[in-house]
């Protein structure tokens, strides 16, 4: 029984983790593109709207990896997804720095 639960809880987990990992990727790509359509249009908003569609694909690129800590099973492997972690979790909290001085800067305008 226990085996069953095991092969079960991996095979969702696995399923979930490509789910985040697809959906971070297709978040961030069309964070590109309307950050490229913005730019053409010379978008005053351009810096921030990018950044805040980075922030969500890594949001949920974040997710994926903490998902995969459920299927590590060597202390190696557990050392490789936390490294991973703390680098895109350093990298959400830059983007959130870019995007609060990118508004406080937009406000100072007004």
């Amino acid at each position: 029984m226990e085996s069953i639960l095991h092969t079960i809880l991996n095979t969702v987990v696995n399923y979930a983790i490509l789910l985040f990992e697809f959906v971070g990727v297709i978040v961030i790509i069309n964070a590109c593109l309307h950050g490229i359509y913005d730019y053409v249009k010379r978008s005053p908003d351009t810096r921030l709207n990018l950044a805040k569609g980075m922030a969500m694909g890594l949001e949920f690129k974040l997710g994926s990896e903490i998902l995969r800590t459920v299927a590590v099973r060597e202390f190696r492997e557990i050392l490789i997804v936390a490294s991973i972690i703390a680098l895109r979790a350093l990298l959400t909290f830059l983007i959130h720095w870019e995007i609060k001085n990118e508004e406080n800067e937009k406000k100072a305008k007004e």
